[in-house]
This record gives structure tokens, C-alpha cells and sequence, in this order.
């Protein structure tokens, strides 16, 4: 009987450690949606996210409104300082770290534009996708 109970007490302590070894590896997941035309918003949006991504999390960027013609090819750029980065550097730099960016699937339409007209690595969101990612229960939603 002795036995038995320090088998079992081993038995969970390496099912207790399996399970928290496996959590801590869970990325975060953040999706943040940019809506606002201020420049220095839109950077800020960028620069948080990219620190988030620097930090470990999985980020999805959602770009709606006025905030979608950053992905527009040949759009106009302001530079921020202190770095002296667009909005649209910030975001091209996100990117090449792994993260996701799409315009909101009625900016296109609304803006007489198509996927063809959209900067390298900007994709065209699907609502049902971005609605599970909003319901989904370890994500965290930011807007700006």
C-alpha cells in the first residue's frame, strides 16, 4: 500500500510538471485592430505589437477604415520620430517577425481597390476567422 501511494504521488507530480511545462510554451495571442487615420497612432499600434511579438506572443493585426490604406501600395508615408519609421515600416517590420496583417474584408470593396493593390505580405481578413479569434479565450484584443 505504501508503494502504491508513492507511485501514485510520482505519477503526479510528473503529470503536474508535463502540464505546466506545456502551458508556459503557449504563445499569447493578441489581435489588435488599427481603425484610426492618426499617424501617430497607427505607429504606436505597430510599435506595440512589435514588442510583442519581440516578447513571445503570436499577434494578428487587423487594419479597417481609414487605417486600411496603410497597406495600399504607393501610399503616402509620414516618418515618426524618434527612429524615423512609418507607420507602414513598422508594419512591413512586423511582418518579416511572423506576424499576421490583413485589411478588413470591406475595405477593399468600399475602396474601389482589390487584393492586387495591397503591399507584399498583407492579406484580406475572413470575418469568420477573425471572429474566432476575437471569442477565442487567450486572446487579447487591443484597438487603436
Amino acid at each position: 500500500m505504501r508503494n502504491l501511494k508513492k507511485i501514485l504521488l510520482m505519477t503526479g507530480l510528473v503529470l503536474l510538471t508535463f502540464v505546466s511545462g506545456t502551458q508556459a510554451q503557449e504563445k499569447p495571442s493578441i489581435l489588435t485592430v488599427v481603425t484610426s487615420p492618426d499617424v501617430q497612432t497607427q505607429g504606436m499600434a505597430f510599435v506595440l505589437s512589435i514588442q510583442s511579438v519581440q516578447q513571445g506572443a503570436q499577434v494578428r493585426v487587423l487594419l479597417c477604415g481609414p487605417a486600411g490604406d496603410l497597406a495600399l501600395k504607393g501610399a503616402a508615408e509620414t516618418k515618426l520620430k524618434p527612429k524615423g519609421m512609418s507607420p507602414q515600416m513598422l508594419m512591413s517590420k512586423l511582418i518579416t517577425l511572423g506576424a499576421t496583417v490583413e485589411v478588413c474584408a470591406l475595405y477593399l470593396p468600399n475602396a474601389d481597390k482589390t487584393p492586387a493593390d495591397l503591399v507584399d505580405g498583407v492579406g484580406v481578413a475572413k470575418p469568420p476567422a477573425i471572429a474566432a479569434a476575437m471569442l477565442a479565450p487567450d486572446t487579447r484584443l487591443f484597438t487603436f
